[in-house]
């Protein structure tokens, strides 16, 4: 081999290792990406829905949004950075969903079903056995907070006030899911899809926003800052899981739950301010 071809072999080698250290980073940071949503008025609620989906108007401000939920890997540079301790794993009690809620000895984020469980190879799939505190301290880390209710419905539903993320055509029309969702007769884990329980985040691309949200609907619940019921000190949650039917994916539909305790069912996203 000439010396000239050595260099231009060099510098290919080089531009190669380049674009793999520019793709690496670009995975790396990929789930911590912001989606700006232009703010605007819409009908939250759902007059066919529960009884809390009450219907109203409601203006929301500009805002950011996380494109994906956290995940297993995103959460652990979280901790790794400030030694956080989840309330899972101060309590030594998660909650995992086996026909009921169930109460499991030391379930946590690194063992969503209990001991036995693992993340590992689930790197990529939302963190789950997070409470509402763990989900606010890793967005304070982040520089971000968590949505409110209104931006959250407002992310998945538009102006149009769609009732699912991607539309009004249920997550299983046309033979193809759109999200992440459990048996028609709510509630257990499907296998149809490939995933028992959480799915990668981003897999169901056919199910995002217009704005490129992915997984509002289904995989996990996410958790916001809002207040759920009045005079009951727990938490909005939102978008319905992996185990929920398509009626609990709806973009109206609320439910709740204490702000320091962790479900195998629920993860999160954070939002930003402009």
């Amino acid at each position: 081999m000439t010396y000239l071809s050595k260099l231009m072999h060099m510098v290919i080698l080089s531009a190669a290792s380049l674009l793999l250290i520019f793709a690496s980073a670009y995975a790396a940071s990929s789930s911590k990406a912001l989606v700006l949503i232009p703010g605007g008025t819409f009908t939250m609620g759902d007059a066919k829905g529960e009884p809390d989906e009450v219907l109203r108007r409601v203006t929301v401000k500009s805002f950011r949004l996380m494109r994906f939920e956290v995940s297993n890997r995103d959460f652990a540079k979280f901790v790794a950075a400030r030694a956080h301790v989840s309330d899972a794993e101060r309590s030594g009690i998660g909650y995992v969903w086996r026909d009921k809620w169930r109460a499991v000895k030391n379930a946590d984020w690194r063992h969503p079903q209990g001991p036995g469980s693992t993340i590992l190879g689930l790197e990529d799939h939302p963190v789950v056995q997070v409470s509402a505190r763990d989900a606010a301290a890793y967005c304070r880390w982040s520089r971000l907070r968590l949505p409110n209710e209104q931006e959250w419905e407002f992310a998945a539903r538009g102006p149009e006030a769609r009732k699912y993320p991607w539309g009004n055509a249920p997550p299983e029309a046309g033979g193809e899911r759109l999200a992440k969702f459990g048996t028609l007769a709510c509630c257990a884990p499907h296998l149809q899809d490939g995933f028992e329980r959480t799915a990668p985040v981003g897999h169901f691309a056919k199910g995002r926003t217009d704005h490129g949200l992915f997984d509002l609907a289904g995989n996990v619940w996410e958790w916001t800052v809002s207040l759920y019921k009045t005079g009951r000190n727990w938490q909005a949650i939102r978008g319905g899981g992996w185990g929920n039917n398509p009626y609990c994916l709806r973009a109206s539909y609320r439910h709740g739950n204490p702000p320091d305790i962790g479900l195998d069912m629920v993860g999160f996203r954070c939002a930003g301010d402009l």
